[in-house]
């Protein structure tokens, strides 16, 4: 029942109430803006219209709730970190990460900036990530209210560091959330790039193929792998897809593990499968695994003609068991011996 009295409330006020609306817009608003060229009576008109529609609207928000939604919750999370502006970056954010560059002991300089779009203030945490030396100028920060903030940091480039490039992160974290505001330090020197392929594999995989590998970083630069997949049948070439950029950044030393789909592999073929791995500075990889395809409408017959040649090889070895084990002879039954009574008398 209060469902249909509702109903019926919104179908006959709705209508009334964008006709006031319509009508204190008409009577009020537009005389104010045609009085915008005068200054001395728009401040009288536009008040006119704020009390005029000032009842209208608040009973249009009592009919239907407001369409549109707060900044804070429109926006995301109310708070961020990133590198700070610097660099040729005209904002902060701008950078994708924080480069630095050096020698074995030097000290490297640059900042990150934590921006707070709340109400409120916001108390972050900040602590260095693993592959690098980072001193941070505060440890603990606390930003005010629709403010940024820029945190200075330093990276201590070890002694006997290898030249190359090497990843690091400042983790920034609040309110059971946490950012890495990630850094790539860059030390002089000879660079090195190569990588292998390694551990390829081909499976049967949801109606498929399924083609596994491994990638390894065996330089000192970061790397960003090129794929090339190419398949060769018995029949020709059943697979051929170009080098195209995987979504991967290899740091030195990193291994991962991969997995390319194969949704069309042939029924019935024997397969090459050839991966070819390409980066920057020259690296370069290949690795091949085979992919034999057999139906099961063809695996039935065979399955079955071996299990009849099984039987009959089976029966065959009975056979000659038989042939080779030697037949008891039968034994003559004993004759019953005849029985003496007395002197001389048989029976």
């Amino acid at each position: 029942m209060p469902s249909r009295i509702r109903a019926g409330v919104h179908v006959v006020i709705r209508p009334a109430v964008r006709a006031a609306v319509r009508g204190a817009v008409r009577a009020a608003v537009r005389p104010a803006v045609r009085a915008a060229v005068r200054p001395a009576v728009c401040r009288p008109a536009v008040r006119r219209a704020v009390r005029a529609c000032a009842p209208v609207l608040l009973a249009a928000s009592l009919v239907s709730p407001a369409p549109w939604a707060s900044p804070a919750a429109a926006a995301g999370p109310d708070w961020s970190a990133a590198p700070a502006a610097g660099g040729g970056a005209p904002g902060a954010g701008d950078r994708p990460y924080v480069y630095l560059e050096g020698g074995p002991g030097a000290v490297l300089e640059d900042k990150l900036s934590v921006t707070n779009r709340s109400e409120h203030p916001r108390t972050v945490r900040l602590r260095g990530g693993d592959g690098a030396r980072i001193a941070l100028a505060e440890r603990r920060v606390t930003v005010p209210p629709r403010t940024r903030a820029d945190i200075p940091f330093t990276v201590t480039v070890p002694s006997d560091a290898v030249p190359g490039e090497h990843p690091g992160a400042v983790m920034v974290s609040s309110g059971g959330r946490e950012i890495a505001v990630r850094l790539r330090l860059r030390i002089s020197g000879a660079t090195l790039s190569a990588l292998s392929v390694e551990d390829v594999t081909v499976q049967d995989h949801g109606g498929g193929a399924a083609i596994r590998y491994a990638l390894v970083n065996r330089g000192n630069t970061v790397l960003t792998p090129r794929l090339a997949v190419r398949a060769d049948g018995l029949f020709g070439q059943v697979l051929r897809r170009g080098p195209r950029t995987l979504p991967v950044e290899l740091p030195p030393g990193k291994r991962v593990r991969l997995t390319e789909s194969w949704p069309d592999p042939p029924a019935l073929d024997s397969v090459d499968v050839t991966l070819t791995v390409t980066a920057g500075g020259g690296a370069h990889a290949t690795a091949t695994a085979g992919y034999t395809a057999v139906p099961w409408w063809l695996l039935a017959p065979v399955a079955t003609v071996l299990a009849g040649a099984g039987g009959g090889v089976w029966l065959l070895r009975r056979r000659r068991r038989r042939r080779r084990t030697p037949r008891s002879q039968p034994q003559p039954e004993p004759q019953p011996q005849p029985q003496r009574t007395g002197a001389g008398a048989t029976t």
